[in-house]
């Protein structure tokens, strides 16, 4: 994501205090010139930054230096963290739907902005949250508009309505509101034609549609690479119909994003989602605090957490958390682990939710390290029950009852075992060497931990606030240096179980864990079957 890069920027000039041995203004003032040239190369608007720079200012100047270095990029950082936010919070709220009633969206957008993609989204967002979800076609000016939302209705399995044989939008509107309102839908989400500003006809449509539809909210969606050009757009808009809010697409790989962030926030139109990829589940709901707190490289556990929630991984799996407790940790337990992760979206949102593992990562791909688990799964596909138990035997004759088997046990997976699952998944053997050393290394922390009594989630909340320094020292001498240091170091570690421990518990620590203890990278494997 281009805005990572950005991030990476504003980071990169804060981080020059830390070494600096006297923080004075020409210090304050050369860090601030850093972050306003990438506020500009971002494109975002001129005078926005320099109101920025001068309220940064203000802000960090005001008090007497008598505070060390250490604490005044500490001011400096939040000074920083604090206008961005304010940049991107209008003052006015978006609609928030209402359960057991029907809710109307009427999406409009310009051509080519990703408005039908976006329908979509939006359908998988509250269809996975249990929301009765449908999709109305009105685009009668595109040609292939039914079939694409048609395909993405078919893929998603929520229903839509549309009538190629139909000409007037009007009424596709109106018959098709009605038809899911009748029918107890809760969230219905309306599809306009694509249109340009100067386009007044098609305009004039749009107010007719609204008319019909009578919407609960109108959903601006903006193509992201237009930059701060946006505001203009957005304001076109607005004059014809009520615009309540804003979806922003492609912010996944233009320079643009962050001109285009700032330039809807001007409208004082809330930004409710933003589009970080082309698959459905790669749309996230916008929260300023927590986007600038991922920008700048501090996470954002709370997101974390309600994507955990989403995934109902902690409802599915009490056997594995009594395991967890007593110590145990089998093939069964990571399997579990990585399909959580896969079920929470991208590997690359993930990462920039826990702190500091954005940083860890730079230089490094989430989509090929998100393949490479791809590829683990395929192993696991190509083990037996037992073997996803650590059971490991074999059946043999029985010397001593002739027709009768017995069965030997080992104590660890053998090499011809190795060599089976490998070919049945399609993978390198030392591919499958990789997830095995992974889970050895898992195995062995949560084998400390649990007999040091610490995978008990009220014991570790307790330990957290009496004595963290404590039980810090405990969990660096339980677990294996490497991933220590894959994780960020104990000092990213205390962050990230202050996050858990707030608003989570040890179960979530099992899934951070899971994501952060040695992303692997490399290209995707093949596939397998399953074994019995």
């Amino acid at each position: 994501m281009v805005l990572q890069e950005l991030g990476s920027k504003i980071n990169g000039a804060l981080s020059k205090l830390n070494t600096a041995s006297v923080v004075d203004e020409a210090a304050v003032d050369s860090v601030l010139k850093e972050i306003a040239g990438a506020l500009l190369m971002s494109d975002v608007n001129v005078r926005t930054v320099a109101e920025m720079r001068t309220n940064i200012k203000r802000e960090v100047m005001q008090d007497s230096i008598r505070a060390g270095s250490t604490s005044k990029a500490k001011q400096i950082r939040n000074a920083v963290f604090n206008e961005l936010v304010r940049l991107l919070s209008p003052d006015v709220d978006a609609y928030r739907p209402v359960k057991g009633k029907a809710n109307v969206f009427m999406f409009v957008g310009l051509q080519g902005s990703g408005k039908t993609t976006s329908i979509a989204k939006f359908a998988n967002y509250w269809a996975r949250k249990g929301w009765k979800t449908a999709m109305v076609c009105c685009d009668t000016f595109r040609a292939g508009a039914l079939d694409q939302m048609k395909q993405n209705a078919i893929k998603l399995r929520i229903p839509y309505f549309g009538n190629p044989l139909e000409a007037d939008p009007v009424k596709l509107a109106e018959e098709g509101t009605k038809h899911f309102r009748d029918e107890g839908y809760e969230i219905i989400l309306v599809d306009t034609s694509g249109r340009h500003q100067q386009e007044a006809e098609l305009f004039e449509e749009m107010e007719q549609v609204m008319d019909v539809v009578e919407p609960d909210e109108v959903i601006f969606v903006m193509d992201s690479t237009i930059g701060q050009a946006v505001a203009d757009q957005a304001s076109a808009f607005k004059k014809s119909v009520p615009v309540g809010s804003v979806i922003i697409t492609k912010l996944d790989g233009h320079a643009k994003g962050g001109g285009a962030l700032s330039a809807v926030a001007a409208t004082n139109a809330p930004i409710t989602f933003i589009g970080t990829g082309e698959h459905f589940d790669e749309m996230e709901r916008f929260d300023a605090r927590s986007f600038v707190s991922r920008l700048m490289g501090l996470g954002d556990m709370r997101g974390f957490m309600e994507k955990l929630a989403d995934s109902k991984a902690l409802e599915k799996s009490p056997e594995m958390m009594e395991r967890l407790q007593k110590g145990q940790f089998t093939l069964r337990d990571l399997r579990d682990q990585f399909k959580t992760i896969l079920n929470m979206g991208s590997l690359g949102q993930l990462v920039s939710m826990i702190p500091g593992l954005s940083q860890m990562m730079q230089g490094q791909d989430p989509t090929a390290a998100q393949k490479n688990i791809e590829g683990f799964m395929n192993c696991f596909d190509s083990m037996t029950e037992d073997e996803l138990d650590g059971i490991y035997r074999t059946r043999i004759p029985d010397p001593k009852l002739p027709g009768k088997y017995t069965y030997v046990y080992e104590k660890q997976i053998s090499e011809s075992r190795l060599r089976r699952i490998a070919k049945g998944a399609g993978v390198p053997l030392q591919r499958l060497y990789l997830l095995i050393q992974q889970h050895k290394q898992f195995e062995g922390m949560v084998g400390k931990l649990g007999k040091k009594g610490l995978m008990n989630d009220q014991r570790m909340q307790q330990q957290m606030q009496r004595n963290p320094n404590q039980l810090m020292q405990q969990l660096q001498s339980s677990m294996d240096p490497r991933m220590l240091q894959q994780m960020g170091g104990m000092g990213n570690m205390m962050e990230m179980f202050k996050g858990m421990t707030e608003g989570g518990g040890m179960a979530d620590m099992m899934k951070q864990m899971g994501l952060g203890g040695g992303l692997p990278g490399g290209p995707g494997a093949g596939r397998g079957g399953r074994r019995r």
